[in-house]
């Protein structure tokens, strides 16, 4: 899948900004991206036994307790899925998961669940399948891309 082609495809505007690879979100801060999009955490996540998965989107500043995460989502033992899930699940690698990457979740099997405080933001900041690049898009656009492949989301306040 090539993201940029699905994002002229669906009229989605954007900017991009290349960059040295980033693992985490104190990496891409030490970057001094001049963005308008608030920075995320995408987080793969699994129920104990493996049967759901979830992609959790937040502000990257705020702290996440798995533990009342579960609570929240009915879920018992949410931890941190392995990478072999994240690549058989979303078609990508640690370090470059974004929200973008739903999108390649063909099966539907992983649930998206976004923070209350994203959606409400104007912009928000994505990797566009690589971690190498960030993209700002309008998170009204970002719902219309989710909303054209069908996906829904659940949002809840982290």
């Amino acid at each position: 899948m090539n993201i940029y082609q699905v994002l002229e495809q669906h009229a989605i505007p954007y900017k991009r900004f290349d960059h040295e690879a980033v693992f985490d979100c104190d990496a891409a801060d030490a970057l001094g991206l001049d963005t308008q999009g608030i920075a995320t955490k995408n987080l793969f996540l699994k129920d104990r036994k493996g049967r759901r998965h979830f992609l959790v989107v937040v502000h990257s500043e705020k702290a996440l307790d798995l533990k009342s995460l579960g609570e929240t989502l009915g879920v018992k033992g949410l931890s941190f899925a392995s990478v072999k899930r994240l690549d058989r699940y979303l078609s990508t690698t640690a370090g470059s998961v974004s929200i973008l990457d739903i999108l390649r979740d063909d099966e539907g099997a992983v649930e998206l669940i976004i923070d209350q405080s994203v959606l409400e933001s104007a912009m928000l900041q994505c990797h566009p399948h690589t971690n190498t690049a960030t993209l700002d898009i309008a998170v009204p656009d970002m719902r219309k891309l989710l909303e054209a492949y069908n996906r829904s989301y659940t949002a809840i306040q982290l």
